[in-house]
């Protein structure tokens, strides 16, 4: 019975290796013939239509058919963009990254660029989205940094870009998010009583990230910090900074709180 249990699946498996096969075979044997225009245009409705594996197939049997001119160049872009639509961020950056290295003067630099600071920000939209079950001293920003960065080139390199504008205030967010992320470190080094380093997070939120809505706590944090580590001068500093420039500051009236301003508030 074992044996015969054994056969049965084989005979499944290599079915279904056959099957995929198949498909594969179909693909290329159907576009037989085809000149470069008719495979980009098939692979571009199979985008607009959202079959992005279908398309990026296509623009694979292009690039090998005809792995030079703008076609080539334009269906490489557009596999980078499919796999961004298809949630695959990891081939969608390889992508992106073999564009920049074959082609690093095309005209379309500043949507490539563009479109790599969109997958790694869509990956951190993703995590923001799930914000409520995660901790944020536990993530590592890396992919907030490196969407900014990509953001930060586009601009400056093709300031007159009409993806400028967009990259722009996505890097205000993420300037935001990271500020964001230095603040829960923070919190979560003061409600354990590590007041060096909370102090050290609250000073980079100045120092870094002062055009950020945590400025104001960050000041609070330093001041405590200050306090419970026998430094009452430059606690009194502190303070003279949070009035100056906070002049309403519930912190002024009552000493930061584990539970004063909870993470969450900063993100509605």
């Amino acid at each position: 019975m074992k044996k015969i249990l054994l056969m049965v699946s084989l005979s499944l498996a290599l079915c279904a290796c056959a099957s995929s096969q198949g498909t594969v075979d179909k693909d290329t044997q159907t576009t037989q013939g085809w000149g470069v225009e008719k495979l980009y245009a098939e692979a571009q409705d199979e985008l607009g239509g959202g079959n992005y594996t279908r398309a990026v197939k296509l623009y694979e049997i292009l690039g090998s058919r005809f792995p030079t001119g703008r076609y080539a160049q334009q269906a490489l872009l557009d596999t980078a963009y499919a796999y961004y639509k298809d949630d695959e961020k990891d081939k969608a950056l390889a992508a992106i990254d073999r564009f920049r290295n074959l082609y690093p003067q095309h005209p379309n630099m500043d949507y490539a660029l563009y479109l790599r600071g969109l997958v790694l920000f869509n990956e951190d939209q993703s995590f923001l989205n799930k914000l409520a079950s995660q901790d944020w001293s536990d993530r590592d920003p890396k992919a907030n940094r490196e969407a900014y960065q990509a953001f930060a080139e586009l601009v400056r390199r093709f300031p007159d870009s009409k993806y400028a504008a967009d990259a722009s205030a996505r890097m205000i967010k993420l300037v935001d998010a990271l500020g964001g992320n230095e603040m829960a470190v923070a919190r979560y080094y003061m409600k354990r009583g590590a007041y060096i380093a909370a102090a050290n997070r609250a000073q980079k939120i100045i120092g870094s990230y002062q055009n950020t809505r945590y400025v104001e706590e960050s000041l609070a944090i330093l001041e405590l910090a200050y306090q419970k580590l026998g430094k009452p001068q430059l606690a009194a500093d502190t303070r003279r900074v949070l009035e100056t420039n906070f002049p309403k500051s519930p912190f002024l009236t009552h000493a930061w709180q584990p539970d004063d301003m909870p993470w969450w508030r900063y993100w509605h």
